[in-house]
């Protein structure tokens, strides 16, 4: 048996003792590294993107840099709306020792509230506004006070150089460049762009040591089918009514009828887009998209339409009136005067509603719904504006007992302007509905690719529009139309009158929708025009009030397209001086900038609206000048000129211009260099 000696147990005790007092501290090692590899890992991959985050945060600054948005253009390429780089102003609260000083010195520089100011400085650190898209006046101010964590940057501001031309069209935009409304709303997303960013690296200080541009993307452009010119011509012609017949509102569309383009859309009352918060929100509205009315007798154009598509009809049959009355269901219906027999051409010449219901009742329910479709009435267009109503047009099967008479002389139906419009110009063309469109292409300077053809789609036949177009003639000739008569033009169109309902849901006896809608020249049209007054006081009659603005806006708008004269008199007046304020706000701008017209004349058919246009006016003896108040200036060498660019010289000079004839410029009196005052007579003959 062996024994160990004590020493050597003792030994071997020790020895496990510290093997397990290693194992021990090894495992509390172990642990304490499994932690921090844990915890690392926690940090580093579970957290990472958060604390990223939150360093980014504390140590960088993103300044967002709006890009410039797209120019809008009328279709010959002015700018109606353009974005112009300004100052705003911005601080680092960081780097402000004294909020309260500073806000103290910056408000009522800046027009702002001290408490308000000295607030922002204290709730944020590394950024806040103070104030953006300044004026020069406020940055020289800004920057003249030199105070430390006050920067500027740039940014784009909206800028409507026409003021109010055209306002419902081109809409208006924020204070962070997005569209409120108009084109600038509804079609946003290209003309925005894409934003640049810059991100600026601070240390410990707060002193930035690097930065990072990202680039943005301009916005693309947009040219409009609009004339600035025509658009001009119809506002003034349209407020000018408005304001005479002391009207709720009033909007005209010129359109052109080969192609469905807009060439002008004006509505009254207006805004300025560059006020667009201070307007009133009624004047914001588009009445040409947005308005729903009762067309009353305009609408007659879809009976006779579908009548004399189906054969049911033709312009020389003789219908009984009845003496202006006709019973359907149980009511009795009465035209506005007692009518015997008249052709289906003096049935729209008179505005017969016993004979329009006549022909739609010969169509039937089913047949005349299905004509008012066709026509695009109870279905948005689909322009390119926002805010489009569809109207109101019910299916057959919620018509009354006389809902065939009310609609086929245009009551119990809601159509917009842009609608009725529309509907004319497929009579106007030869048969063809057009989609109307305000927009002719969308580019940036990199590509300017067009848009796709204009595509219509067939309505009614030749045969029909041209007997439509002789019926429509003689309304202006013969009818309710004569104070739309043109001067060197033929012109044919349809007068409406409609009762508005009151507040007892029944026709009013006293408010009334005055409109006239037409074409010319008749033979080939290249312009449609439509007039709406909204309750007028002291005239209800389309006749009235909506025909002789119908007048103006196409007489002057012919002239400035050169169209030919199918019906010339001896002297046309085709334009005259406009207000010295206009004058001088468009002088030095491309010459013909603005249409000018001038004060009303008190002619008989027209006594409320520019007349752009007289019957007979004689030349005068050589180197006559009709002299006004204001600068002299030399008649410009009108020789080998067409007339567009004339008119365009002579409204520039504000100069009042008469012409004769079509082609270029052979004639003129005044002779070249000869002097004349502002709002002097020029004539100028033209020939082939």
């Amino acid at each position: 048996m062996t024994f160990l000696k004590p020493h050597q147990g003792a030994r071997k005790n020790g020895e496990s003792q510290k093997l397990r007092r290693n194992l021990l501290l090894g495992g509390v090692l172990a642990l304490w590294m499994s932690g921090l590899l844990a915890r690392l890992y926690f940090l580093q991959v579970v957290e990472y993107t958060d604390s990223l985050a939150r360093a980014q945060r504390q140590q960088q600054r993103t300044v967002e840099i709006a890009p410039k948005r797209g120019t809008i253009f009328d279709r010959e390429m002015q700018p109606l709306a353009m974005s112009l780089a300004v100052d705003s102003v911005f601080a680092v609260p960081a780097e402000i020792s004294n909020p309260e000083m500073v806000a103290g010195l910056l408000a009522p520089v800046m027009g702002l509230s001290r408490s308000d100011l000295a607030g922002r400085f204290k709730a944020f650190r590394s950024f806040c506004w103070v104030k953006r898209k300044v004026s020069s006046r406020e940055t020289a101010r800004v920057r003249d006070l030199n105070l430390k964590g006050i920067y500027f940057q740039k940014e784009m501001k909206r800028f409507y150089p026409k003021g109010k031309l055209a306002a419902h069209v081109l809409g208006a935009v924020g204070l962070d460049d997005n569209g409120l409304a108009g084109l600038e709303y509804s079609m946003n997303d290209a003309i925005k762009g894409h934003a640049a960013r810059v991100v600026v690296a601070y240390d410990a200080r707060g002193q930035s040591f690097r930065s990072t541009e990202l680039d943005g993307e301009p916005g693309k452009n947009v040219v409009l089918t609009l004339d600035e010119n025509i658009q001009y011509i119809a506002e003034k012609a349209l407020a000018s009514a408005v304001r005479q017949w002391r009207a709720a509102w009033g909007t005209a569309i010129v359109q052109d009828p080969s192609t469905g383009a807009i060439l002008a859309m004006a509505s009254v009352p207006a805004f300025d887009p560059n006020e667009y918060s201070r307007s009133d929100p009624h004047a914001r509205i588009n009445r040409a998209a947005g308005g729903v009315f009762e067309p009353g007798s305009t609408l007659k154009l879809v009976p006779l339409a579908a009548a004399l598509e189906e054969r049911l009809t033709n312009p020389r049959e003789v219908i009984d009136c009845q003496q202006g009355s006709i019973a359907l269901a149980g009511h009795v219906i009465h035209d506005h005067k007692p009518f015997g027999f008249l052709t289906v051409e003096q049935v729209l010449a008179q505005s017969s509603d016993v004979g329009a219901i006549k022909l739609g009742l010969r169509l039937g329910e089913e047949r005349l719904h299905r004509y008012m479709r066709d026509f695009g009435f109870g279905s948005k267009t689909e322009i390119e504006l926002p805010g489009e109503e569809r109207g109101l047009l019910k299916s057959p099967a919620h018509w009354s007992g006389i809902s065939i008479g009310e609609i086929s002389m245009g009551q119990e139906v809601g159509v917009t302007p842009l609608q009725l419009v529309t509907a004319y110009s497929a009579v106007a063309n030869g048969g063809v509905l057009y989609q109307p469109r305000a927009v002719q292409r969308v580019f940036r300077e990199s590509d300017q690719s067009p848009l796709p053809p204009v595509a219509g789609r067939r309505l009614i036949s030749e045969r029909t529009t041209a007997l439509m177009k002789q019926i429509f003639q003689a309304v202006v000739e013969s009818g309710t139309g004569a104070a739309a008569r043109l001067d060197a033009y033929s012109a044919a169109g349809k007068t409406g009158t409609a009762q508005k309902i009151d507040a007892s849901g029944r026709y009013s006896k006293t408010s009334y929708v005055s409109s006239f809608v037409g074409f010319a020249p008749v033979s080939r049209p290249a312009v449609t025009i439509l007039v709406v007054i909204d309750s007028p006081v002291g005239a209800i009659y389309g006749a009235e009030v909506a025909a002789p603005v119908f007048r103006s806006i196409a007489e002057q708008t012919l002239g400035y397209l050169s169209i030919p004269q199918d019906n010339p008199s001896r002297w046309l007046q085709v334009a005259s001086r406009a207000p010295a304020g206009l004058l001088r706000q468009t002088r030095g701008n491309r010459a013909g900038s603005y249409p000018t017209t001038s004060e009303p004349t008190g002619a008989a058919t027209s006594p409320f609206v520019p007349v752009s246009f007289s019957r007979s006016v004689a030349a005068p003896s050589q180197g006559t000048v009709v002299l006004d108040e204001g600068p002299l200036f030399k008649v410009p060498q009108f020789s080998h000129w067409p007339l567009r660019r004339v008119a365009k010289e002579c409204q520039r000079l504000g100069l009042e211009l008469h012409v004769n004839g079509t082609g270029l410029a052979v004639e003129q009196k005044p002779p070249p260099g000869a002097r004349v005052r502002e709002g002097g007579k020029v004539w100028v003959r033209f020939a082939r």
